[in-house]
């Protein structure tokens, strides 16, 4: 809303008149009159200057101070996407790691069927062979049967371990030794049924 500037200084004229008509009843002096009317706008006008002053300071701290908080509000929500972006990397970096071991699991696992249902084929040939050639087969069944059971159960520990994740904890994913273990049995028992072969 304006001031009305006017209205101030002819309210500030009559005061100043009112106060030298009662001092002494004396007529009032042109010059001085002037003199008066101009220190009392001048003190007017700097009280006004003032409060104006302190009213744009004030808003002037206002502002700064809600920049300030807004800028604070920006980091963290910055921080806590980052956290967010680094945590979705980690597990789907865990993921990736579990779904290679189960694909590793997984071909073992078929490597061992395959060479059970290959086997059969020989068995008729190696159940007439003696003693021996009989117990290599057996053994060698054995070590296929267990690399797929080494093979599931590592399967499972995979997908287990994936359930629990703990994503505020940065730790790797647990190496499991069923795939170690797979390979060795399918070895070891095709190694019994090629030998059972050859002997019978």
């Amino acid at each position: 809303m304006p001031l009305p500037w006017l209205s101030l200084i002819d309210a500030a004229i009559g005061v100043t008149d009112m106060a030298l008509s009662r001092r002494g009843k004396r007529r009032p002096d042109p010059a001085g009159d002037a003199l008066t009317a101009t220190d009392a706008t001048t003190g007017a006008l700097g009280t006004l200057e003032a409060r104006l002053a302190g009213v744009v300071v004030a808003a002037l701290k206002e502002a700064f101070d809600r920049d300030t908080r807004r800028l604070d509000l920006e980091r963290e929500q910055a921080e806590a996407e980052r956290l967010r972006a680094e945590r979705a990397l980690r597990l789907e970096l865990r993921r990736q790691a579990a779904e290679r071991e189960i694909g590793v699991l997984r071909l073992a696992a078929g490597v061992a069927v395959a060479s059970l249902l290959g086997t059969l084929f020989f068995s008729t040939k190696l159940v007439d062979g003696g003693a021996g050639v009989r117990a290599a087969v057996g053994f060698g069944w054995t070590f296929l049967l267990a690399a797929l059971a080494a093979s599931f159960v590592g399967q499972s520990m995979m997908t287990r371990s994936m359930a629990r994740v703990d994503l505020a904890r940065d730790e790797p994913l647990p190496a499991s030794p069923a795939g170690t273990l797979s390979a060795v049995f399918i070895l070891l028992g095709l190694a019994l049924i090629g030998g059972a072969v050859l002997i019978a």
